[in-house]
């Protein structure tokens, strides 16, 4: 006999509150406190696997329950924090926060070559370990800063007409489509915001690499320039085809019978760069690909005995 219950597939959460004001803080406070969690408990497992005076089974134990604590609090923040502002604007948001991030990162990295390449003997004073950690944590700030308010901004737009986004993922135009008035004050930002965030940082990288570059080519031996490129190769694929897919998709105007030609681009921007990257450093950096040989040797060594 046949069951004529209805299998129940999905279900709907009603959150935390339907004040949209509130959900907007209790959105920033519960970011605040799960990027916060994040780092504190990232911090505790670095920190317990590199130094050996925190090689004790206390530490040891504090170090898994630390990796615990990322997974549950990952298991219930994220989508709290996408039903208090939107599932659709959460994507949005931390998908530029992270993107602009990167383009900071990348310009810190090309700085990085050009101190290494121009300033070889000085590299270890400039470049120490308090310089590294400010422009880090400067880039993650910066990223937030020129995406939350724009976020914030977005999301104080009703939805009207169709829910339907023509795209694989929130991006903001297909999404300012489908917001209920006028929205050109929200475009000309975040037109701005684009130019200084990936106009600004790839000149300064340009300016990097064009000093690097004009050093190489004054090393007078072949084997001293092709070593001297070789450590910011990597860099230049990278940076290229990051830039390269985030300029098309944002920056030059689009026609609408080129979508799949604009879905081909956010793919290549989306999966396969982040994708490459790991490759890329991995396979032409000679310092990176004896680290893993020395950690293969070490395991089988470690197996052997």
């Amino acid at each position: 006999m046949k069951s004529n219950e209805t299998t129940i597939k999905e279900f709907i959460l009603l959150g935390l509150t339907d004040v949209r004001k509130l959900q907007l803080l209790f959105f920033f406070i519960l970011l605040l406190c799960y990027l916060l969690t994040i780092t504190g408990n990232f911090m505790i497992t670095i920190l317990a696997h590199v130094d050996h005076r925190l090689h004790t089974p206390m530490y040891f134990f504090l170090w898994n329950f630390s990796i615990t604590e990322i997974g549950y609090t990952t298991v219930v923040t994220p989508q709290t924090l996408s039903h208090l502002l939107m599932g659709c604007i959460s994507q949005l948001f931390f998908y530029f926060f992270l993107g602009t991030t990167d383009f900071f990162l990348l310009t810190v990295m090309s700085f990085d070559r050009y101190v290494a390449i121009c300033n070889p003997l000085r590299y270890a004073t400039i470049m120490n370990q308090c310089v590294c950690t400010w422009m880090v944590l400067i880039s993650w700030i910066a990223g937030f800063i020129l995406i939350f308010g724009q976020t914030i901004s977005f999301a104080q737009f009703p939805i009207c007409g169709s829910n339907i986004i023509d795209h694989f993922f929130c991006d903001n135009k297909p999404l300012m489509k489908l917001l209920c008035g006028d929205t050109r004050l929200l475009e000309l930002v975040g037109f701005i915001v684009s130019i200084f965030s990936l106009l600004g940082t790839l000149a300064i990288t340009t300016i990097s690499y064009t000093i690097i570059i004009s050093a190489i080519l004054r090393i007078p031996t072949a084997a001293g320039r092709k070593k001297a490129f070789s450590t910011c190769a990597s860099h230049i694929i990278v940076v290229s085809v990051t830039y390269g897919s985030c300029i098309s998709m944002y920056l030059i105007p689009k026609k609408s019978e080129g979508k799949n030609f604009n879905n081909a681009v956010a793919i290549l921007n989306n999966v396969v760069c982040p994708l490459m990257t790991p490759f890329v450093y991995t396979l032409r950096n000679k310092q990176v690909k004896d680290a893993l040989k020395d950690a293969l040797g070490c395991k089988r060594a470690t197996q052997k005995i």
